[in-house]
């Protein structure tokens, strides 16, 4: 046996050969979560590719091998005994990204797929490279050929491909996808930048054996233990009295988990934009061993070290424990970012507290600095600029901050740079106006954001946010009545439609309000909310309940306003720094539109609504932008192919045949089945990267109170305003059931209208726990049980989407139930009104007993 680090090209490069699965292997299994760590890990080793570092490589794991037995002289064969999973992966990549180039750059195309992929003089199993295990056989080959695949549904293999296409596609500028020199400089990331041990096995060795060797594992250490023992390893004469007087206090005020994050932002001070907190312990010690003729540093070298990391965990204690800043205006801004639950702000911060520390800064430099942080957060997210390069932007912060100016000036200026896309006034105003702001972002940070306009009224006696309990109120509601369609219907443009106007300007920030009285407000009239808001404290609320009318005038004036006051609280960019071109808008319809599931289609209005544009302005860019993923499953609000519709670039074909592939029914008339729709709310929810928590108003317990409306009591009630007595008995049934069972019930804190989950789980822990379906009254439409695919997906033993897809056809066994395949990662319902058939309760008894059954087995799976 021999072992040697090497490259997926050095492994995969040369004559032809091929790697095969064995058949006892498990299938590939890799899902979204080690696809996403892997897509991080391409893309710090393709920055540094084309910055042209040669920096250490990226170590990816191991692969062990063995001779085939079909092996021969002019052929080798090898058994892949461990790693199938990273092969399999990187070809994939390889191959999405040969796709993504093909008709830009066909010859680069069919030399990655030479070179990588085929055996491109052999015939049958033998023409390819890697040959996966049976199962997983026709639709690796399918994208190796590049041919179109008939699609299985929960393919790992289909998943990870598309994966990765839409990793591409989100790397696209306004109108062109990722430039093939981009998607080139990741092939080069992935076929010699990460770094394999190559075990090699000869005949006769037991490969079985090294492979349980290799996946032994003990309890893994901490990066902070690793470097903990590393240190004062090497203090043999001062380690006793350094330990006593800074590593002590250190740790006894410090969690572990807080402790690697400031020794990770230690090194990231001293300028190492690049490091990872995975690669902590590893670049700390390099950095030791620097420029040292042994792998043993000075004792007065590590000591330092130390005591400096002594001296800055108070500056860090301040920004995680805002209440330990003994001054009232930094003091807010550090409460502010830590309600916004601001994390990669930490590296600025801690370079504005240490500036203050030295003498170099006075209080109101620093907060100017803190200003300029909070409003560049504030400002692209109320602007929807996607927050993937945060990281790296703050990050850098330390090694770029300019020389020989004030820290908030250097801040100011780093900042303003046109690649930070820091939104100015005039974008900031525009997306006030049209930006569905609920629909991005975080709830604390939406909360925030009104929080702060609030404030800029300087009201005499100001609200204490800490103790009040409010929510995001809706003034014109989401689910409208006859009487606010009517009062939009004079606000209309031509072609437009009450329906179309309330969509586009419901989640504006125009008009949300914070208020302690959702439920009350609920979905009346405009003229019984008025009295409502007149009485509120907020001054926001008495001026809205000021006005006579509610409709689109009243929204955007009231917009125009609050983009007044927003201009004036955050501050703006650098003018002659530049700004980055307006043109994100477009690049979130591409990302949405290249995460489409198979089987779904949506509508221009719903597009326009997610990115705060207009129909027919997004009818008219994907008409002429080519590239575009699914720009084809884009439809009419009724499910008709667009009249004037045509390919951008090449011939498509007969568009319909196209749907019909990717899954889409038609009805006899001729429309995509409006089942398979998806909504401007689902289409925000395929990019939301939310943990699977219950939703924000989410309270399973709460006291009893005497004289006071319970919860349950309030849900049963608002149920029973909007649902027949028969609808109202079932429900009652279901939650008794649940609760015979071994679930048990938690109740909404009341946004609006109350909800009901079916919890199972340790009660009083809801993150813990686990709920299939979540009950809504209906405000005027009927109650709607919320099946919660979205949350499930996040845990055990739901992660896997076969065990979700059997839930689905399981509740689609039940009469009038039929939700399709393609809402299996959102937040589908089914009418309540449906539980009204006995034969159905039934059914849906039986489907939770089996769902429970299986969450009690995931221990033992």
């Amino acid at each position: 046996m021999r072992a040697e680090e090497s490259h997926f090209a050095d492994l995969v490069q040369g004559r032809a050969q091929q790697f095969q699965v064995p058949l006892y292997q498990r299938t590939y299994s890799w899902t979204e979560k080690q696809l996403a760590q892997l897509w991080g890990d391409i893309l710090d080793q393709s920055e540094l590719v084309g910055a042209g570092v040669a920096a250490s490589t990226h170590f990816l794991g191991s692969v062990v091998l063995a001779p085939s037995p079909q092996t021969d002289a002019t052929f080798p064969r090898w058994l892949v005994v461990d790693g199938q999973q990273r092969l399999t992966t990187l070809s994939l990549a390889l191959a999405a990204i040969r796709d993504h180039i093909a008709d830009a750059q066909p010859d680069e195309a069919e030399r990655i797929d030479e070179e990588y992929l085929v055996n491109k003089r052999k015939k049958g199993a033998d023409h390819f490279r890697l040959l996966p295990t049976q199962a997983d056989r026709p639709q690796y080959a399918a994208h190796v050929r590049a041919v179109r695949p008939q699609q299985v549904s929960g393919d790992r293999i289909a998943g990870a491909y598309q994966y990765f296409r839409r990793k591409l596609a989100e790397l696209a500028d306004a109108d062109t996808p990722a430039t093939a020199r981009e998607a080139l400089r990741i092939e080069q990331a992935i076929t010699s930048r990460l770094s394999l041990v190559t075990i090699t096995a000869e005949r006769g060795d037991n490969v079985h054996r090294i492979f349980e060797s290799l996946n032994n594992t003990g309890l893994k250490l901490s990066q902070a233990d690793l470097l903990r023992n590393y240190l004062f390893m090497r203090l043999p004469t001062r380690g006793e009295q350094v330990y006593e007087s800074h590593w002590l206090p250190l740790q006894n005020s410090l969690s572990n988990n807080e402790l690697e994050q400031l020794m990770w932002l230690q090194l990231v001070l001293d300028g190492d934009d690049r490091v990872r907190r995975q690669d902590l312990y590893t670049a700390q010690q390099q950095r030791f061993e620097r420029g040292t003729t042994s792998d043993s540093p000075a004792e007065a070298d590590i000591e330092s070290y130390i005591v400096e990391l002594h001296r800055r965990s108070a500056h860090y204690r301040r920004i995680i424990r805002p209440e330990e800043e003994p001054d009232s205006r930094l003091r807010a801004y550090l409460k502010r970012l830590q309600d916004w639950q601001a994390v990669v702000t930490y590296p600025a911060l801690m370079v504005v507290l240490d500036s203050l520390s030295r003498g170099d800064v006075d209080i109101d430099e620093a907060a100017r600095a803190m200003a300029y942080i909070e409003s560049f957060l504030v400002r692209r997210t109320i602007c929807r600029v996607p927050t993937a390069n945060l990281n790296r932007i703050f990050q850098a912060v330390p090694a770029q901050l300019p020389q020989g100016q004030g820290v908030a000036e250097g801040l100011h200026q780093l900042l303003s740079a046109e690649n930070r896309a820091w939104p100015d006034d005039e974008e900031l105003r525009d997306k006030i106006r049209s930006a569905p702001f609920y629909q991005y972002g975080r709830p604390n940070q939406r909360r925030l954001v009104l929080q702060r306009l609030e404030e800029s009224y300087e009201h005499p006696e100001p609200v204490d946010f800490a103790s009040a309990q409010l929510t995001i109120e809706h003034v014109m509601p989401q689910t409208p009545g006859e009487e606010w369609l009517r009062v939009l219907d004079e606000d209309t443009a031509e072609g437009e439609s009450a329906e179309d106007l309330h969509k586009r300007l419901q989640h504006t920030l125009g008009n949300l309000t914070l208020t302690g009285i959702n439920s009350e407000l609920s979905n009346h009239p405009f003229e019984r909310k008025q009295g409502l808001l007149d009485g509120s404290h907020l001054e926001m609320n008495r001026r809205i309940a000021a006005t006579e009318r509610w409709g689109a005038k009243e929204i955007l004036a009231r917009a125009d306003d609050l983009a007044d006051r927003a201009v004036h609280m955050w501050p703006a960019p650098l003018t002659n720094a530049g700004r980055a071109e307006r043109s994100r808008d477009w690049q979130l319809a591409h990302q949405v539109l290249a995460a489409l599931p198979h089987g779904t289609w949506t509508s221009y209005g719903d597009l326009a609504a997610f990115i705060g544009s207009g129909a027919q302005a997004v009818g008219s860019h994907l008409a002429k932008v080519e590239n575009v993923a699914n720009a084809y499953r884009v439809l009419n609000a009724d499910g008709k192919i667009a009249d004037g519709f045509r390919w951008a670039g090449a011939d498509g074909g007969d568009p319909r045949a196209r749907l019909s592939a990717d899954g889409i029914h038609f009805t006899y008339a001729g429309a995509a089945d409006p089942a398979q729709r998806l909504t401007v709310d689902d289409l925000s929810l395929l990019l939301d990267k939310a943990e699977g928590e219950l939703a924000e108003e989410a309270s399973p317990l709460e006291p009893e109170q005497a004289g006071k409306e319970t919860r349950a009591a309030r849900f049963l009630r608002q149920l029973a305003a909007d649902d027949t007595p028969s609808t109202v008995s079932a429900v009652r049934e279901l939650l008794y059931r649940w609760e015979k069972l071994g679930g048990w019930i938690g109740y909404g804190a009341g946004e609006v209208t109350t909800s009901a989950f079916l919890m199972l789980g340790r009660a009083g822990a809801p993150g813990r726990g686990i709920w299939p379906l979540t009950l809504y009254p209906g405000g005027g439409r009927g109650g709607v049980a919320e099946v919660v695919f979205a949350h499930m997906a996040n845990r055990e033993p739901f992660t896997d989407r076969a065990r979700r897809l059997e839930l689905l056809n399981r509740l689609n066994g039940m009469e009038g139930v039929s939700i399709p395949e393609g809402k299996l990662e959102l937040r589908p319902s089914f009418a309540l009104s449906a539980l009204e058939d006995k034969a159905n309760r039934t059914r849906l008894y039986e489907t939770l007993t089996w769902f429970r059954e299986r969450w009690e087995e995931r221990d033992t799976a």
